[in-house]
């Protein structure tokens, strides 16, 4: 079994999660890297946000974002106190495909629900099909369609 390390993402991490936004699997799907970008770097101080590199036996290969649902992220109608949602890439093209992204969500959402969150919730794109297929292997249940900023999404469960 993979062992999975999360580290707080830093100022100096940013080269990387650029680098990674702007590779062709990445950006299909989280669209305009430059405008990603100036996202993720200007979340870094916002209290709501927490932001992780990702490694697998100690190599960095993803980004991982969590947040808590307020008053700035209100698409997902109620939940409980206390919810979180991921976001999440695997950036290194060739760490795809290998299970990675399943096994890192559900280690981050195990960690999660054991220290007292009563749910997480992520909102893929309904097109995604590995990404939706990565967080039901993770332990997350389909819930409904809801709108967003950035279009349809899929909104997905996990309950503790």
């Amino acid at each position: 079994m993979t062992a999975y390390a999360f580290r707080p993402m830093s100022v100096s991490d940013l080269a990387t999660v650029k680098r990674w936004l702007e590779t062709p699997h990445v950006s299909e799907w989280w669209h305009d890297p430059a405008e990603q970008f100036e996202l993720v770097s200007g979340d870094l101080d916002h209290p709501d946000m927490a932001q992780f590199i990702v490694a697998a036996d100690g190599r960095q290969f993803a980004y991982l974002q969590c947040y808590n649902l307020s008053a700035w992220n209100t698409g997902f109608g109620p939940q409980p106190a206390g919810t979180r949602g991921l976001d999440q890439f695997i950036g290194e093209a060739d760490m795809l495909g290998r299970g990675h992204g399943s096994g890192f969500v559900r280690a981050f959402a195990d960690r999660l629900l054991e220290s007292d969150t009563p749910r997480v919730v992520t909102d893929p794109d309904p097109a995604n099909a590995r990404a939706i297929r990565a967080y039901e292997k993770a332990g997350f249940c389909r819930d409904r369609l809801v709108d967003t900023p950035d279009g349809p999404a899929l909104l997905m469960v996990r309950r503790r």
